[in-house]
C-alpha cells in the first residue's frame, strides 16, 4: 500500500493543468517510461487475441468484482457461498497473466523492467500494456478470461480449513465498487455471496486480532480543483474496503502455506518494529490527542481508531512507518527459518499473490502454488527466475516510493502555493535524530504533512506537542513546502 494514497478529482480540469503540468515534468525527470517497446506491444496484441486458455470450464461460478470507481485493471473477482453443516467456500479468481505472457519474450523483459504499475494523482504508468491489462487479461463482466482459481473452505469462525487452486476459464457478472458495496449490505439489499462478504471479513478480522495481525485503514488524500483554488482533504475507508482486503489476505497466507509445504517459494515478510520506533509513535500519538494506555498493544490501539477524524487520520499515515523493512525471501529445497518466514504485520507467512496486472512477483507466486497444490514440482524457469525477484521487486518498490514522495510534495504545494506567509496550526509528529530543529509538521488543516525548520538558536523542536507555523514555501515542481515556527 502506498503510504499516502492519493487522488485528483477532476471536477474543473483547467484548475488543476499546473498541477498536471508539474507532474509531467516530474514523469520526465524521474525517467518514467511513458510507452511500451513496439515488440511488446506486438506481442500483447497477438496474446489478447490468443490467450493460452485451461481446458477447465469454471464459467458457471457468478463471480463478481470490487474495485474503486473508475479502475480498469480488474486483477481479482469473487463469489462466497455458505458450507454445509458450518462454514464457508470462498472462490476467489485471479487474472492469469501467464496465459499472456511468454516467459523470455519482449512483453516479459518489459515487465522485469517495470516491476510494478506506478500511481500518479493524475494517472498510472502499467505494468502491462493497456490491450492485456485493461482489456484481455483484466476480469471484466461478461467475459470469459483464463485465471488463477482459488477454492478456500473456512470453518465457521472463518479459519480456513482447506485449499485447492487450479486454472479455469471464468466470466465475471458484476462489476461493483466499495460504497455500492457498503450500501447494498447496509441496506439489507445484497444477495447472499455479496452479504456473506461482510460476515466472512468480520470472522478473518477477528482472526487477525487472535494472530497479533494489524490492517492499517490509512485513509486516501484526495485533491480537489474548484473556483480556481484546490483543497485537500481526507477520504476514509469503508468497511467493506477492510472486508474485501481481508479476502486477499487470506488467500496470500493460503498462498504461503501452499509454498512453505513444497519447499520452494517467494514471502513477503516483515521485521518487528525496533523499540525506539513505537517509543517515538507514542509521543505523536500524546501529540494528537489519542489516548494510548501502557497496557494498551499498538494493534489493539489501531483498531479503536477511526480514519474520519482528522488526528487519528494524522497517527494512521504515521503509523505506516513501522512497516519499513519489507522484503521478499526466496527459498528453494528448504522452507526459510520461521523467524524469516513471517510478516509481522499479518502475523503470519504470507506472499503477494492477488495483483499479478499491477505487481511482477505475483505472477510467479500463481505458478508455485499451482504447481504445489497439484503435487508437482515448480516450473525449471520460474525456479531460475526466483533469485532475482527480491532484488528487481526492492528496486521497483524504491521508484514507487520516491515517485510517492514527489507527488505528495507537488500535491501539497498546489494546495498551499497560494497561501505562504500564512499562519496554521498543527502537531510535531517527527524530529531529526541528529537535528532537533528540523522535522516535520502535522496540520490540523488542511491534510498536508511538511518539514519544519527552526532557527540555529531556537529551542529544539517540541516532539509530540501542538505547534504554530507559518509557511515559507510552496511551489508545484519547483519547492514543497516548508514551515518555520510562527
Amino acid at each position: 500500500m502506498p503510504r499516502r494514497p492519493m487522488r485528483v478529482t477532476d471536477e474543473s480540469p483547467e484548475d488543476t493543468a499546473p498541477l498536471c503540468g508539474a507532474l509531467r515534468e516530474l514523469r520526465a525527470r524521474a525517467e518514467i517510461p511513458a510507452d511500451f517497446p513496439a515488440e511488446a506491444m506486438a506481442e500483447a496484441a497477438d496474446a489478447a487475441r490468443a490467450p493460452r486458455l485451461p481446458a477447465e470450464d469454471a464459467t458457471g461460478l457468478p463471480l463478481f468484482t470490487i474495485d474503486p470507481p473508475g479502475a480498469t485493471d480488474l486483477d481479482q473477482a469473487m463469489y462466497l457461498a455458505r458450507r454445509e453443516p458450518g462454514g464457508f467456500r470462498v472462490h476467489y479468481a485471479i487474472a492469469d497473466v501467464a496465459a499472456f505472457v511468454t516467459p523470455g519474450g519482449a512483453l516479459d523483459a518489459e515487465a522485469h523492467r517495470r516491476v510494478q504499475t506506478l500511481y500518479f494523482p493524475d494517472g498510472r504508468v502499467p505494468l502491462h500494456p493497456p490491450v492485456l491489462g485493461e482489456g484481455a487479461a483484466g476480469l471484466l463482466p461478461d467475459q470469459d478470461r483464463p485465471a488463477v482459481l482459488w477454492r478456500l473452505d473456512l470453518d465457521e469462525y472463518g479459519a480456513l480449513v482447506t485449499t485447492d487452486v487450479r486454472r479455469a476459464v471464468v466470466r465475471s457478472r458484476a462489476r461493483l465498487d466499495h460504497e455500492g458495496v457498503q450500501r447494498a449490505i447496509e441496506s439489507g439489499t445484497a444477495a447472499e455471496p455479496l452479504s456473506l462478504l461482510r460476515d466472512i471479513g468480520q470472522l478473518r478480522e477477528e482472526r487477525e486480532r487472535d494472530r497479533g495481525g494489524i490492517s492499517l485503514n490509512v485513509p486516501e488524500q484526495e485533491i480537489v480543483g474548484r473556483d480556481g483554488r484546490y483543497r485537500l482533504s481526507y477520504r476514509a475507508p469503508l468497511p467493506a474496503d477492510g472486508w474485501n482486503a481481508q479476502i486477499s489476505l487470506l488467500t496470500g497466507m493460503a498462498a504461503a502455506g501452499l509454498m512453505l509445504e513444497s519447499g520452494t517459494g517467494i514471502l513477503r515478510t516483515l521485521p518487528h518494529a525496533p523499540d525506539g520506533a513505537v517509543g517515538r509513535l507514542r509521543r505523536t500519538a500524546h501529540a494528537l490527542g489519542i489516548d494510548w494506555p501502557h497496557h494498551t498493544s499498538y494493534a489493539t490501539l489501531i483498531r479503536g481508531l477511526d480514519p474520519d477524524r482528522a488526528t487519528h487520520a494524522a497517527f494512521l499515515q504515521e503509523c505506516t512507518s513501522l512497516l519499513r523493512g519489507a522484503d521478499y525471501t526466496v527459498f528453494d529445497g528448504t522452507a526459510p527459518a520461521p523467524g524469516d518466514a513471517v510478516h509481522s504485520a499479518v502475523a503470519a507467512p504470507y506472499a503477494h499473490a492477488t495483483a499479478p496486472l499491477r505487481r511482477l512477483v505475483d505472477r510467479y507466486v500463481a505458478e508455485l502454488c499451482l504447481a504445489a497444490a497439484a503435487g508437482e514440482p515448480a516450473p525449471d524457469r520460474v525456479r531460475a527466475a526466483l533469485p532475482a525477484l527480491p532484488g528487481e521487486m526492492a528496486e521497483g518498490g524504491r521508484r514507487a516510493h520516491r515517485v510517492e514522495r514527489e507527488c505528495v510534495d507537488l500535491v501539497e504545494a498546489a494546495v498551499l502555493h497560494d497561501r505562504v506567509g500564512e499562519l496554521f496550526d498543527g502537531y510535531v509528529v517527527d524530529v531529526h535524530e541528529d537535528r532537533p530543529r528540523q522535522g516535520t509538521v502535522h496540520l490540523c488543516a488542511p491534510a498536508v504533512v511538511g518539514r519544519v525548520d527552526a532557527a540555529p538558536d531556537a529551542p529544539p523542536l517540541p516532539l509530540g506537542h501542538p505547534l504554530r507555523v507559518r509557511l515559507t514555501a510552496a511551489d508545484p515542481g519547483r519547492a514543497p513546502v516548508r514551515f518555520v515556527p510562527a
